[in-house]
């Protein structure tokens, strides 16, 4: 029996192993996180270790206590869910109309600092967003924009223009710039060559692109907390999720329903935008 065969054979045991344990090291987490959600208080409190509720234990209530508004007796994660909604989808499409061109400048255009203007703007990504939370705060309290959407909105897009310029030109330039060129025979203009032609063969990183941002905007906490912390209404739903945690009247199971109300959205995003991530459509699109 020769070596490559034994290999081969090994390799084949270990990675069904493999990706089933990475698969249970994943999902278990979340999947404990729903079903303490769905359990009773008093359930939880007498089985804790429990991982499959009966028939009779599952129970909305506290679903409905964490959406239903804080007039009402709940937690008030509905009126949360909207504002991240709202800063989340407009962090993504303001994001996306700026860094787009940008980034198709960067990867088409000859002008100098071409070449150093990608590793400034991975820089300011780096840049310790701590750092920022000062002088941002006092600039926006001076304008009045403190406390709103739209001031965090501004924030995010910000935040995260530089590296979404910084990915999409990577990608731009793994498209044939001669497919741009034929568009140019035919009497296309640069902007309906990027428009017909770059734009379509750079949807898996446009998507990719808009899923990471969604991600970021969705989830983040410190600009959230020191822009909003005093108006509760334009709170997001990090925000709110904080303060279950932070609250020793809040039960266990309201905590993991807010948790899941916070992971969903992502887990749904994924899977919705899975097609475009999934691979290259540039492959085979020009031929030696």
């Amino acid at each position: 029996m020769n070596r490559d065969l034994i290999e081969r054979r090994v390799l084949g045991v270990l990675r069904p192993v493999l990706i089933v344990s990475l698969l249970i090291v994943t999902i278990f987490p979340f999947y404990y996180m729903v079903m303490l959600s769905f359990r009773p208080l008093d359930s939880v409190l007498q089985e804790p270790g429990a991982l499959w509720p009966s028939w009779g234990e599952i129970d909305f209530n506290t679903y409905r206590e964490v959406l239903k508004p804080t007039g009402d007796g709940g937690q008030g994660f509905l009126t949360f869910i909207k504002n991240s909604l709202l800063v989340a989808v407009g962090t993504v499409v303001l994001t996306l109309i700026v860094s787009i061109p940008g980034a198709y400048a960067v990867s088409r255009l000859e002008f100098f600092g071409r070449r150093q203007i990608g590793a400034l703007f991975l820089g300011v990504y780096f840049f310790p967003a701590i750092l920022l939370a000062i002088p941002l705060f006092v600039f926006f309290t001076r304008i009045g924009q403190r406390g709103t959407l739209t001031g965090l909105l501004v924030v995010y897009v910000a935040q995260v223009a530089a590296v979404s310029i910084y990915m999409l030109r990577n990608y731009f330039d793994t498209i044939p710039a001669s497919l741009e060129e034929a568009a140019a025979i035919d009497g296309c203009t640069r902007l309906r060559a990027m428009w017909h032609v770059s734009l379509p063969l750079a949807m898996p990183a446009i998507a990719s692109n808009a899923l990471f941002v969604f991600m970021i905007a969705w989830n983040e906490f410190l600009f959230a907390l020191l822009f909003l912390v005093e108006r509760r209404d334009n709170w997001t739903v990090s925000l709110g999720l904080s303060q279950l945690a932070g609250s020793i009247e809040v039960p266990t199971t309201v905590l993991m329903a807010g948790s899941v109300i916070l992971t969903l959205p992502i887990i749904l995003m994924f899977f919705l935008s899975e097609r475009w991530l999934a691979g290259g459509l540039t492959a085979g699109a020009e031929k030696g």
